[in-house]
């Protein structure tokens, strides 16, 4: 809850309130009310604080131990149950005040229930109550009442701040109706046992009855929000729904979850589940990281706003992937199922509990009559001839990149049933047969028409995996959380491989200076945006495989690290090549027998001949951090990020490691998209989730480095150049990457190579980028993960973190600026509209295109932070790494100041540029910056 320092009324006009009132208190909200300006100075910004409704907070509860924080994250105040779960740290859900349900029984209350209840909850980070005492709504007598009511007063008495929550006692709540946040009343609608009981509806005169008695609350006290609990069965998103319209139409604020209260609800807001189970089958020490699923088919989820979490059919499956948190369920069988009977039920019960399925290549079970049935297909015999299959139809999804030829020997003996769609329907005989297809439950696209392998071991998407996700997961437009882009111009960050620093130059002029050197005066010093390098310890240190040139390369090292544009990493200490083959719980390589031989690696060196060293996973990731910070790191900067070498694929544990040591992680995938290559299976995900645990994500490089574009360093050692290439084509027609200049140090040993990576340089600059720091870009995709969105009524709530700001709208429409909160502004870009969140919360509703008339963000090549808006004028705090500027819509008679000083701000093509002084080094100089159009 927010608290105020003040109200001032302002008479004067707009123009004359920005430059002063707002530079004393720079965080206020201001309204309008007839002409007066009506100012409220707060500790956060209104659209950072305020709920979604302008008149009530939205509440939610739930009582199990697996608190889904990313997706409560969205309500103001959430109910736990402290005896299952502990509050989430406010750095987790920021926006959210968390509050323990006190299961009171008052007949047998003592005087030091506060010191030894209420207390020790308050410690653990509650900071609000519901006082719930079992009771239905109507049953308390005056005792209990009386009861309840003190031990409110005492809790408000011991912590004054706290919200408080009063559960079905109507007329206690009415007696204490100002020191109560809200009244909870249960099953008005619908009853349920308190954990898992089947649901009956409640009794018409029982109903009319509680109605009655909330709208005699509700009109003696209306500043009281009425909450109406009720239920559904779980799997029923559609019930839920329906029943909050029901309730919210009736004039009280809803919550519609399941009789265990283990469903996130629906309530005056909606969340949009934004997690995606990929089911597949690995090999016998096969990595995740190389997986069909995560390799190829994960990417487009990525792009439609999905966090991909993974299972393996064979190793446990979970019990209920519920449609409140999962937008479905992906299945992209390689493999055989070891049990298919367990594993058709589990798939028919996330059916039957309402989460969307797709099957990719295969079901991974047969299909007898009643599975069939289940499924919306019909049995029909096999194709008994080899030959002889032809399309008799098929949609515009399928035939994307690549039109696989009928192959009767694949075929699975189903088509459609009736209420099914056919995607692709194939001949064969007196048969047809439907291999792709959209049906009530999801969809399914069987082999080979899922993802094709041709004859050069090249995957092709035979379907257009946009549409078919779209369609068959029913995945509904809404504002996506984009990791590509800063107020609608493309990140671009840059990352430096330790590899080579201790090479010398191949070239005239530089054979006498070492790598490190040759970047420093030809690269680094001439480029002034953000960097991310990175060393291997066991090139440049007195342990390492070179101690007689430590004295020489430690040097150089430093001189980097001490420029102010430069973020150090860490490149781990021996450079393993093979990351498969260590044991991150033993930190130790696996022992020969244990070993996934990876295809080539036989007589591969497996890390660097450092004499005398063994591996120690603990020696890479914390001995390298710790030698960087304490020899190489100047004053006031340490190791930001570890960048995975060799194969880039390390398991749970040793991600696990790195965050442990509070530093960040990036490397892997394989985005090397070229014209030569043009599928989008050569575009990574943003990152491969290892686990559930946060620690056990690992962010991929956005684009592949120039080993890759250089035959592995055999030639063209200009090959880097086609980098450019892929730059191109993962932002036309679609951005799905942000541009990443990524190459090692030996890049600097031959001119060509060393021109290459200047030439991608000056490309890379004349685009419209927002150069950012690898940490930045991480912390983004970080903050993708985590973000919620919600449906508002006709708007859309979102909550992010502090450092992602820009959303995605698929649609033609554009944000109503004039009703928005925390939004900056939208232009549009490469594959939607890019809509500038200028706060951690906006909420705003979509409208017909061209409709706004107020000044907005049209974009800007830097961050936004604080932005506020007072009628047709707007503040904000700005600021960037490299040549910062703003570009404003709808400010043809505005004024600027930055800074508090009026400024010009030339007028060019109806956009008026705003260009602010840079600091290129991790710290943002922010400036005030006032646009008066008053």
């Amino acid at each position: 809850m927010s608290t105020t320092c003040g109200v001032l009324s302002l008479r004067a006009s707009v123009a004359s309130v920005l430059p002063g009132v707002w530079s004393k208190c720079r965080r206020g909200v201001a309204t309008i009310v007839g002409c007066a300006a009506i100012l409220v100075c707060s500790p956060t910004t209104q659209a950072e604080i305020a709920p979604s409704s302008a008149t009530r907070s939205n509440i939610a509860l739930y009582y199990q131990s697996d608190v889904p924080v990313d997706e409560l994250r969205a309500f103001d105040l959430v109910v736990i149950d402290p005896g299952r779960a502990n509050p989430p740290s406010q750095a987790d859900a920021p926006l959210t005040t968390w509050l323990a349900r006190l299961r009171v029984d008052t007949s047998a209350m003592t005087p030091d229930y506060i010191q030894r209840v209420v207390s020790p909850l308050w410690k653990q980070g509650y900071r609000g109550f519901l006082v719930d005492d079992g009771q239905p709504l109507g049953a308390a007598n005056e005792d209990a009442n009386q009861q309840l009511r003190q031990l409110i007063a005492a809790i408000k008495q011991a912590y004054p701040e706290a919200s408080v929550i009063l559960r079905n006692h109507l007329a206690l709540a009415g007696a204490i109706a100002d020191e109560l946040d809200a009244v909870v009343v249960d099953s008005i609608y619908t009853s349920a046992s308190a954990y898992g009981a089947a649901r009956t509806p409640a009794g018409l005169s029982s109903k009319e009855s509680a109605r009655d008695s909330l709208k005699v609350l509700q009109d003696r006290h209306p500043g009281l929000q009425i909450v109406a609990l009720d239920y559904c069965f779980q799997g029923d998103r559609a019930c839920r729904r329906e029943r909050a319209k029901q309730i919210e139409a009736d004039g009280w604020t809803p919550y519609v979850t399941s009789a265990a209260i283990d469903t996130i609800g629906v309530g005056h807001i909606e969340v949009m589940p934004r997690k995606i189970l990929m089911v597949q089958v690995l090999e016998k020490d096969e990595s995740l990281q190389t997986s069909t699923g995560a390799f190829t088919m994960s990417m487009p989820l990525n792009y439609l706003g999905y966090d991909v979490h993974y299972a393996d059919a064979n190793a446990g499956l979970p019990l209920r992937v519920n449609n409140d948190r999962y937008a479905g369920i992906v299945i992209a069988l390689q493999n055989s199922v070891t049990n298919a009977t367990a594993w058709r039920r589990w798939v028919l019960s996330q059916i039957r509990n309402g989460t969307k399925v797709v099957f990719m290549g295969q079901f991974g079970f047969a299909l007898d009559g009643p599975t069939a049935r289940q499924l919306s297909l019909r049995i029909v015999p096999r194709p008994t001839v080899p030959t002889g299959a032809h399309v008799i139809s098929q949609d515009g999804v399928i035939g994307f990149e690549v039109m696989p030829a009928p192959d009767p020997r694949a075929i699975v003996g189903i088509e459609a049933g009736p209420e099914t769609t056919s995607l692709l329907r194939v001949g064969v005989g007196k048969h047809q047969y439907d291999v792709a297809g959209l049906t009530p439950w999801g969809g399914f696209a069987l082999a080979p028409y899922h993802m094709h392998l041709d004859t050069a071991d090249q995957y092709r998407w035979p379907l257009h995996p946009l549409d078919f996700y779209r369609r068959a997961l029913a995945l509904p437009d809404m504002p996506v959380p984009d990791v590509t882009s800063e107020n609608g111009r493309r990140l671009m960050f840059t990352q430096v491989d330790g590899d080579g620093f201790a090479s010398r130059g191949e070239f005239t002029g530089a054979t006498k200076q070492y790598s490190g050197q040759i970047l420093y005066d030809w690269v680094f010093k001439r480029y002034p945006v953000p960097m991310t390098v990175s060393v291997i310890e066991g090139e440049t240190s007195e342990t390492g495989v070179y101690p007689t040139l430590s004295s020489q390369l430690e040097p150089v090292a430093r001189k980097i690290f001490s420029l102010p544009h430069v973020e150090i990493a860490s490149h781990t200490y021996s450079h393993p090549f093979f990351w498969t083959e260590i044991d991150g719980d033993l930190g130790a390589r696996k022992p020969v027998n244990e070993r996934f031989r990876l295809s080539g690696n036989d007589g591969y060196p497996f890390n660097l001949p450092i004499e005398g060293y063994e591996m120690d996973v603990n020696r890479e990731v914390d001995g390298s951090i710790d030698y960087i910070n304490s020899h190489l790191a100047p004053a006031g900067k340490k190791v930001e990020v570890f960048l995975w070498s060799g194969d880039a694929m390390p398991s749970a544990s040793v991600l696990r490691r790195v965050a442990r040591a509070g530093v960040l992680n990036m490397n892997g995938g394989d985005t090397t998209i070229t014209r030569q290559a043009p599928s989008w299976t050569k575009i990574s995900a943003y990152g491969i989730a290892h686990g559930p645990d946060p620690g056990e994500f690992q962010i991929y490089a956005a684009t592949m480095n120039e080993n890759v574009y250089t035959g592995n360093w055999t030639g063209p050692f200009y090959g880097y150049k086609r980098v450019l290439e892929t730059f191109e084509m993962t932002d036309t027609p679609i951005r799905f990457q942000a541009l990443d200049i990524y190459y090692h140090f030996y890049s600097a040993t031959k001119k060509a190579a060393l021109d290459a990576v200047r030439a991608v340089f000056d490309s890379a600059l004349k685009q419209p980028v927002v150069p950012v720091y690898t940490s930045d870009y991480i912390r983004r995709v970080l903050e993708w993960r985590r973000t919620v969105v919600a449906r508002d009524g006709d708007a859309w709530l979102v909550r992010t973190g502090d450092h992602l700001r820009q959303l995605r709208w698929p649609g033609n429409a554009v944000p109503n600026i004039d009703a928005a909160q925390g939004l900056a502004g939208y232009m549009p870009g490469p594959g939607g509209l890019y809509i500038h969140m200028g706060a951690r919360q906006a909420k705003f509703s979509m409208s017909a295109p061209d409709r706004n008339a107020q000044p907005y963000i049209h974009t800007a090549s830097g961050f936004v932070r604080d932005f506020s808006r007072v009628g047709d004028s707007m503040r904000f705090d700005f600021g960037g790494y490299y040549q910062p500027f703003i570009l404003v819509a709808n400010a043809r008679d505005c004024r600027v100041a930055v800074d508090g000083q009026h400024t010009s701000a030339p007028l060019k093509s109806g956009l008026r540029r705003i260009s602010v002084s840079g600091n290129v080094a991790p710290s943002v100089n922010y400036h005030s910056v006032e646009v008066d159009c008053g």
